[in-house]
């Protein structure tokens, strides 16, 4: 026998999940982040932030673009080979 607040609960439980599942807890977690952000720091601190995120970007952009020339230049055939050394 099933007691509709039973029913109830399950539908809002398959609700909830259908919504975590369709995105909507992301969107409301970056809501959420993003109103702290205006709320505790201030508009110059949220432009330094911003510019040093985009740096760290950029730094990591030089880094990969360095590595990906090098072995572009220098493209190798052959796998490195591994060597077993025995402990006694």
């Amino acid at each position: 026998m099933d007691d509709p607040r039973t029913a109830q609960l399950e539908a809002r439980i398959a609700d909830l999940e259908r919504r975590l599942r369709g995105g909507e807890k992301r969107e409301s977690v970056e809501t959420a982040f993003w109103a702290l952000m205006h709320n505790v720091f201030p508009d110059e601190t949220r432009r330094h932030m911003k510019a040093a995120g985009r740096e760290q970007l950029l730094a990591a952009r030089s880094y990969l673009d360095h590595w990906i020339s090098r072995m572009e230049a220098n493209p190798t055939t052959e796998t490195p080979t591994r060597e077993t050394i025995e402990v006694e």
